[in-house]
């Protein structure tokens, strides 16, 4: 199973960086989770949305969440308008099948992200008004809720934020991963976390949250992997780029979690059945080998997702 952070930032983007969104992939299941401000142009650089077997979103926060529209309208520019204005782009006349992507959203999620596209109209495209309804087939989840997604089982616990937050676990043949989305300390952090290959931790503060927020240190996150027995740890949701203050976040949990210990940067990717950092995602090279460069306004038609 293999990570690769399109956004790590906390809150709104930053110094180039987009919030928070993550690529998850097994052999058989390509999942992003949460999709923050940014999210949608980091993760054209690899692939094309329809290319996504779900989307998760933690919780409704902007930070995590915004970017669900640009992406749901890049699913939806292809249906063959205006196609006849752009006599040397062929791409735009093609139509290929394409069903809407799985969204997982917590309660609620439907009517807010619905009211959200329903604030920028296009009365002379009036299908780009329907993202939530077109492009994505959005599931609205309850903590404790399980479902299987490709080679993969997905399975959403409550953990504690201002408002209602999920961590999310991924469980394959080919790796275990969770990730916390926004959460404090909380007990249900181990048994949430417990025995995964990868716990990807957001890790927001310096000190221990005092405030009930409900955000982690990098200190906090490292105690729960070690108290889950997790084998890598990944650090994320950064209020800055700053590279020493990051250093000394990584120091803080290596002080108190012995496994490996990242700290997520964007287009950064790692595997969870090995310590080793891979190399770094190359803007455009995985749509240059499926051909797809280019073809981002494809038309398509509506069919069942397989």
């Amino acid at each position: 199973m293999q990570l690769t952070v399109l956004g790590c930032r906390s809150g709104m983007p930053g110094a180039g960086q987009c919030s928070s969104s993550y690529l998850v992939e097994s052999e058989k299941a390509r999942l992003l989770l949460d999709c923050g401000p940014g999210a949608a142009t980091a993760l054209s650089t690899i692939t094309h949305p329809d290319q996504l077997d779900a989307v998760v979103i933690s919780h409704l926060h902007l930070d995590h969440c915004y970017d669900l529209l640009p992406l749901g309208k890049t699913l939806l520019a292809g249906y063959g308008q205006f196609a006849e204005l752009f006599p040397t782009l062929p791409s735009l006349t093609r139509r290929v099948e394409r069903a809407p992507v799985p969204l997982y959203v917590p309660a609620g999620g439907r009517e807010r992200l619905t009211a959200l596209a329903a604030l920028f109209p296009v009365a002379t495209i009036p299908l780009l008004d329907r993202a939530f309804e077109v492009a994505f087939d959005v599931r609205e989840y309850a903590p404790g809720d399980v479902f299987e997604i490709g080679d993969t089982t997905v399975s959403l616990h409550e953990l504690r934020h201002s408002v209602p937050n999920c961590g999310t676990r991924i469980d394959s043949g080919t790796g275990s991963f969770a990730y916390t989305g926004d959460t404090g300390v909380t007990a249900d952090l181990v048994p949430f976390a417990r025995d995964v290959d990868m716990l990807l931790a957001e890790a927001t503060l310096e000190l221990t949250d005092t405030t009930g927020h409900g955000h982690l240190s990098a200190t906090d996150a490292a105690a729960v992997a070690a108290a889950a027995g997790v084998d890598q740890l990944v650090l994320t949701h950064f209020v800055t780029a700053d590279r020493a203050w990051l250093a000394a976040r990584k120091v803080d949990a290596e002080r108190v979690f012995a496994g490996p210990v990242h700290l997520a940067a964007p287009a950064a990717r790692f595997t969870t059945r090995s310590p080793e950092v891979l190399a770094p995602v190359v803007p455009g090279a995985e749509l240059a080998r499926s051909g797809r460069a280019g073809t981002e306004l494809a038309g398509t038609e509506l069919a069942p997702r397989g």
